[in-house]
This record gives structure tokens, C-alpha cells and sequence, in this order.
């Protein structure tokens, strides 16, 4: 009978001859294979062929809120499956788990957003957010307003749009053809904003995009009134203010939405990730009641944009479950309360830790920079958080590093279920994986 040690290599060969990874080191991926082959998820655990049982630190995409395994979410799937698994909402043809999703953000949604276009996830809807506020400003008779204006540090997706949009240089270089008017100002500038307005024109700019908090950049909380101010601005030059909730929506930061820290409402707004936990692939984009009714009432024709999993019966029909977790557990609350917790954590870390500069965070997204020196900000030669990362692995954490832009960031955004005891034992296995990292440094500046 074949065992468990050659089940696994057998998928291993497999995995590295056919499994063509995302945003993974290409050669790693053909030369060794999987880091874990994950079989179950319990809470905010994983679980693998080899044995082990993980910490999921990053709720695997910044996106399991509820946790693994929540049999209610298969059921919920399985029962629309066996009534209606798919059906095209093109043409105005309609289901009732997407009209009631639609119906449900309304609800819980800033302002008065009101109207949902729904996608398969994140880059999905940034694109189709970029393109409904571009075809906005056609139907106003203004086609000249078409430039989007994102921000440093930035991350909006993969597609060829949100490519393009992404302030993450790296993301753009991958590419020799990205698409145009495109700009980028400073992430936390609201000077930076208004002189690119300026400088462009307004009647040139659509729309400007922001994350409440950047996630894959860094986590990068805004300076208090930053978004008060950006508000104030766009209102000023008439441009649309699209905030992109893919991460920080659904609880993830402590409230329903991230920019509901502001006390300001977005024009548009896209979502994905947390709107299911990942258990099954949505995304979409919101727009004001404003926005809608002029579209219905300048259009004379078919909305030429669609995709053919919008509105996709079972996974609104997860989604709605999902979000029926997410109030009845009171996750958002815990969201905001076991964040401060591991705040408190990672601010232990960097009295015992002296290679830890600023710890950050909003809710459970959460973020640690390393540094040389901890008076004088200096960075070490090369990015340290990778090694933590690998020894935090080692210990049965799950965490990921930003190293893009100079930065040397190490990233968390834990299931929102989880408990005051598992946060400590997050920082138990950060303190000692930090710890070896620091003797290897020392070890490495003494030789030299």
C-alpha cells in the first residue's frame, strides 16, 4: 500500500512539473517544490501531508476571516449547488443569492453606496472600478476625464489595470507595457495629491483610488484627517474617490470597512477576500446612489463589461453566510479588540527585540520593521524579515515579509476568530524566531 512519505513526493514531482505557482520564486518552485501541502484547516490552523500543524498569521491571502473549516459555509454551498450552481446574470437575467447579497452591502456599506457590480475578486473589481468611473465620465460628456490617480506603496491587483495602478514599482516592472494614464503620488500626501491635479489638470483625472489601510505595501496606516482632506479634494475638482476595501473590508480592521475609521465616504468602493473568507471566489464594486441613477439616466444602450461569474449563485450564497458569521460571532468586534492585543504583543517584541523598529497596525492587519539601529532608523544591508519568516515557519507560524520598495517588513493579518491566548502564542514564536535571527546578525557584523 502506498504510504504517506510517497504520496507526498509523488506530489511534489507533480506539483513542480505542472503547478505553474502565483507569486512565487520560479526556480525555488522547480527545484524543490511546495513548502507545505495543505490538506485541512481548522480555526486559524493548517494542517499538511508531512504533519504539521500550522498558524495561519495571514489568514492565507489576508482574507479567511471566519477561520478554516466552518462546516455551516460548505452547507450553505452545497445547497445552492444542488438547486442552482450557476447561472448567467447577463441580460438582466438575476438569482436570489445575488440580489440578496447586493441587498445585504447595501446595508452594511459607508454612505450611501447603494449598488453592486460583482467580480470573481479583488483585481477583477479594481479593474472594473477604473473602467465603470472612466465610462461615467463618457456618459457626462467629459471623455477626457480618464487618468487614475493611485498612491505609493500602493497595491490593487494583478490585471493588466490594477497592474497599472499598483504604486508598487516591482508589480510594474514585472510587465514592459503597462496601461496608460496611470499616476502616482505620495501615500501619505495630501499635498503630493493636489499638486498632480494641478499639474495634469483636473478635467484630465477620473477618479483617485486609495487603500484605507495598505496591506501587501506595508501596512501603512494614514495620518489622522489624511482621508478627511482627500475628500475634501476630490469634492473640490469633482474626481471621483474610489477606496479599495479587498483587504481591510469586512471586519478586518476593527469596523465593517476600513475607511469607516475616516468618518468619510467613498464614491466607489471595491471588495473581495474577507466578503466570502475565501471559500469561494467573489469580488465587486459598489457605487452611490448618485453614481447609479445618473448611469440609468445618461445610458442609452448595454453596459458593455461583465464577467461570466458575476454574480455567481453559490458563492453570493456563501458570502451572505459568511457575513452571517461575521455579525453573529461579533467578529468585527473581536477584530478590533484582539488587534489591540497584538499590538500590545508587538510592542513587547520591540522593547526585548532590538532589531524591531515600528510596530503598526489597524484591527487584525498589523506590521513590524526591522532595522539596524533602533535611535537612528538604519537599515541593515539586506531585508532581515525573509530569515524571520523561514524560523517562524520552523515554529509553526505562518507570517509573510515585504521587501519591496527598500522596505523590510514583516506582515500579519490573523483569522478574525482568533482568541487572546493563540495571539500570545504568536509573539511566543516571534520572540524566539527573532531571537536566532539577532545571534545570526551579530554573528554576521562580528565576522566582518
Amino acid at each position: 500500500m502506498t504510504n504517506r512519505v510517497d504520496i507526498i513526493q509523488e506530489l511534489t514531482d507533480l506539483d513542480k512539473k505542472h503547478f505553474f505557482h502565483p507569486t512565487s520564486p520560479i526556480k525555488q518552485q522547480q527545484e524543490q517544490g511546495p513548502a507545505f501541502i495543505f490538506t485541512e484547516g481548522k480555526g486559524i490552523y493548517l494542517y499538511d501531508m508531512a504533519g504539521n500543524k500550522m498558524i495561519d498569521g495571514m489568514s492565507s491571502l489576508w482574507n479567511v476571516n471566519v477561520g478554516h473549516g466552518r462546516e455551516e459555509i460548505g452547507k450553505a454551498a452545497m445547497e445552492q449547488m444542488s438547486k442552482l450552481a450557476y447561472s448567467s446574470c447577463f441580460a438582466t437575467f438575476s438569482n436570489e443569492p445575488a440580489i440578496r447579497l447586493a441587498a445585504k452591502l447595501a446595508q452594511v456599506a459607508p454612505g450611501d453606496l447603494s449598488a453592486t457590480f460583482f467580480t470573481s475578486g479583488g483585481s477583477e473589481a479594481n479593474d472594473t472600478a477604473y473602467k465603470l468611473a472612466r465610462h461615467y465620465w463618457i456618459l457626462k460628456g467629459k471623455p477626457n476625464r480618464k487618468k487614475i490617480i493611485s498612491r505609493s506603496q500602493s497595491y490593487h491587483g494583478v490585471a493588466m489595470g490594477s497592474t497599472s495602478a499598483t504604486g508598487l514599482k516591482a508589480f510594474r516592472d514585472f510587465t514592459n507595457s503597462l496601461a496608460p494614464d496611470f499616476l502616482y503620488v505620495d501615500h501619505f500626501s495630501t499635498k503630493s495629491l493636489r499638486e498632480a491635479i494641478e499639474a495634469e489638470g483636473p478635467d484630465t483625472i477620473a477618479a483617485f483610488i486609495a487603500e484605507p489601510v495598505q496591506g501587501a505595501g506595508g501596512v501603512h496606516v494614514a495620518p489622522e484627517n489624511y482621508f478627511q482632506e482627500v475628500r475634501r479634494i476630490c469634492d473640490e475638482y469633482g474626481i471621483l474617490f474610489i477606496t479599495d476595501e479587498v483587504i481591510t473590508g469586512f471586519g478586518r480592521t476593527g469596523k465593517y470597512f476600513g475607511i469607516e475609521h475616516y468618518g468619510v465616504a467613498p464614491d466607489m468602493m471595491c471588495f473581495a477576500k474577507g466578503v466570502s473568507s475565501g471559500y469561494a471566489q467573489l469580488g465587486g464594486v459598489m457605487i452611490s446612489s448618485r453614481i447609479y441613477e445618473e448611469f440609468a439616466e445618461l445610458s442609452n444602450g448595454t453596459l458593455l463589461h461583465g464577467y461570466t461569474y458575476s454574480g455567481h449563485p453559490t458563492a453570493c450564497a456563501v458570502a451572505l453566510k459568511n457575513l452571517e458569521i461575521i455579525e453573529q460571532e461579533n467578529l468585527i468586534e473581536n477584530a478590533e479588540l484582539m488587534g489591540q492585543e497584538l499590538l500590545k504583543g508587538f510592542q513587547w517584541l520591540q522593547e526585548e527585540r532590538k532589531i524591531i523598529g515600528k510596530v503598526k497596525g489597524l484591527g487584525l492587519m498589523a506590521g513590524i520593521e526591522f532595522v539596524k539601529d533602533q535611535n537612528t532608523k538604519s537599515s541593515f544591508s539586506a531585508p532581515v524579515s525573509p530569515a524571520v519568516v523561514t524560523e517562524a515557519a520552523k515554529r509553526g507560524l505562518i507570517c509573510r515579509s515585504v521587501v519591496l520598495d527598500g522596505q523590510d517588513i514583516l506582515v500579519f493579518s490573523p483569522p478574525l476568530t482568533i482568541s487572546k491566548e493563540e495571539i500570545a502564542k504568536i509573539i511566543e514564536i516571534l520572540n524566539d524566531s527573532i531571537k536566532a535571527i539577532e545571534v545570526n546578525v551579530s554573528e554576521s557584523f562580528a565576522a566582518k
